[in-house]
């Protein structure tokens, strides 16, 4: 009996490439009712759609993904996920942008050979692209920052006693507690908001 044809898709809340996966998929004759999208956000990496998939996949059924990096984040991740595709599980799969990775073909050990080394090759490279994304995006965090954008939610307008309690603390007359009492603070959120005034003062 043939197998059956499935598909994976992942893609993070911020990323706009579900389309392009899905015509790839289509284009292998996927059925729509047998791909399976995961959309993840941020550093979580809980992908339910993903652990369908594998409950759903046989010994000679074949699973289309675009891109080496569909099946991981890092390396191991990669190579995990083959290993428990490939060897427990006994499917074979296509990486569409990457021919050679197509566990269909070269079924012998010379063709075994080739394609485990260039999946290593692969998700080393998949990796190491991710932590220079990352690495890119926190220098360019950084030297934003040093022109002076301010990320996140601009903070709330400073209360109208403020300045008064302000002017009040820093002549010794009310102490810091009092001062963030009258403006309805906490301590603390008085001595933020004053460090940050000061700030935009100089």
């Amino acid at each position: 009996m043939q197998g059956k044809n499935y598909g994976y898709v992942r893609v993070s809340s911020n990323e706009q490439n579900e389309r392009r996966q899905l015509l790839a998929l289509f284009s292998r004759s996927v059925p729509k009712e047998r791909i399976f999208m995961d959309k993840l956000s941020g550093k979580d990496f809980n992908r339910p759609q993903y652990r369908k998939l594998l409950k759903r996949l046989r010994a000679g059924d074949v699973l289309y993904i675009l891109s080496i990096d569909r099946l991981g984040r890092n390396y191991v991740e990669i190579q995990e996920q083959w290993r428990i595709l490939t060897k427990e599980i006994g499917v074979d799969i296509c990486v569409i942008d990457m021919p050679l990775l197509d566990t269909r073909n070269g079924k012998d050990l010379m063709g075994t050979f080739i394609a485990d080394l260039v999946l290593q090759i692969l998700s080393f490279v998949a990796q190491k692209e991710r932590e220079n994304i990352r690495e890119r995006q926190a220098q360019g965090i950084a030297a934003a920052r040093d022109r002076g954008v301010r990320f996140g939610r601009p903070p709330e307008p400073l209360p109208k006693i403020f300045f008064t309690a302000y002017r009040r603390w820093k002549a010794g007359k009310i102490n810091g507690t009092a001062a963030a009492k009258e403006c309805g603070m906490a301590l603390s959120s008085f001595l933020y908001r004053v460090e940050n005034y000061e700030k935009n003062q100089t």
